[in-house]
């Protein structure tokens, strides 16, 4: 039959060589396509059909991207971890990133955490990004969480510095399990935070500055933890505040916090002991914060709503406590104490 039947013409369109050399690489791929493109063939020539065909893989099969992933959490702030250590940028884009911390169609997170190669200077590297695909310079709970994933990979010092977009950060892994994280010293000077809030304390600080939004007057003090805060306290952290309402308006004011902003609303219970809810740039309500904490302590101290003291100060989160220690008078740096904890590790498609 091969001498009195027609035989139809298949061609592939050159740009479709390139989505082959880029993304059909296995053989169980190529199989897929040759598969198909002789199923077309067979039908055509037994019908006697005398025609060309247009074989487009790009039509056939999309290839997806596998993901090993492991789930750690800090009070709650959960955050999905790459072990990306074999180059020095994330593996995946923002907007992929987006889709794993998706909750209903993806694994769940407030980000994902990339454990990035060392670099001359420091042990590893780390970038983050947000559940809405922003990259925040800096994350206290994330940084803990990467330290535990590095350690569980089998990293056994004891200590080891970070380069963030923030600085180099130093994290401690504790006998008792928690982790200590030198987070540096605090960014006062408003301008630097950033703020266009006016300074008003000395060395250009703002501290319970006013500003009105949202239809509601509030004292904000601005600092920065490597990332920018706005702490706010209040007398009933349950009455005084439309949690859902207020948070993002402040968080998004970029009139007032050209950079957005995370915001902190705080009660005091006592000299050693905050409580606080936290909204977050680039993820909302989180149940915990770690800069965020960070930087609350510190401006208790400036508004002079608890006193310094020798002692580590008792943070409590929706999550669970935090213990923050501002060494104002020694370093000038802001050390946090909590723990990181595993949750679940897998396999994703991208």
């Amino acid at each position: 039959n091969l001498k009195t039947k027609p035989y139809p013409i298949f061609t592939l369109p050159t740009e479709d060589f390139c989505i082959i050399k880029s993304q059909f690489t296995s053989m169980r791929t190529a199989s897929i396509i040759i598969t198909v493109a002789l199923s077309h063939f067979c039908e055509a020539w037994m019908s006697g059909t005398s025609k060309t065909f247009t074989a487009r893989p790009s039509t056939v099969l999309r290839e997806t991207k596998q993901i090993e992933f492991s789930k750690y959490h800090g009070l709650g702030n959960d955050f999905i971890l790459i072990d990306n250590r074999d180059r020095a940028a994330p593996m995946l884009t923002p907007e992929e990133s987006v889709k794993l911390c998706d909750r209903n169609f993806g694994i769940g997170g407030d980000g994902v955490i990339f454990a990035l190669q060392p670099t001359a200077q420091q042990d590893f590297q780390m970038r983050i990004y947000n559940s809405d695909g922003s990259e925040p310079e800096m994350c206290g709970n994330g940084i803990r969480c990467l330290a535990q994933f590095l350690r569980d990979l089998g990293d056994e010092r004891d200590s080891l510095t970070i380069e963030t977009l923030a600085g180099p950060i130093v994290p401690v892994m504790n006998e008792d399990g928690t982790i200590t994280v030198d987070m540096g010293e605090p960014e006062l000077v408003g301008p630097k935070v950033p703020t266009a809030l006016s300074p008003n304390s000395k060395g250009d600080a703002v501290v319970e500055q006013d500003l009105d939004c949202n239809g509601k007057s509030w004292k904000v003090t601005c600092v920065s933890m490597g990332n920018p805060h706005a702490v706010i306290f209040l007398n009933d952290l349950e009455k005084d505040i439309d949690f859902e309402s207020d948070g993002p308006a402040l968080s998004e004011n970029t009139e007032a916090f050209p950079a957005r902003i995370n915001v902190e609303f705080v009660q005091v219970m006592s000299d050693t002991h905050l409580k606080m809810k936290v909204w977050e740039r680039g993820a909302g309500p989180t149940l915990a914060c770690g800069t965020g904490t960070c930087a609350l302590v510190v401006a208790a101290i400036l508004a002079g709503k608890i006193s310094p003291g020798d002692e580590p100060v008792r943070v409590t989160l929706p999550g669970g406590d935090l213990w923050i220690d501002w060494k104002q008078n020694g370093n000038n740096r802001v050390y946090m104490k909590g723990p990181a904890t595993f949750a679940f590790k897998g396999k994703t498609d991208l």
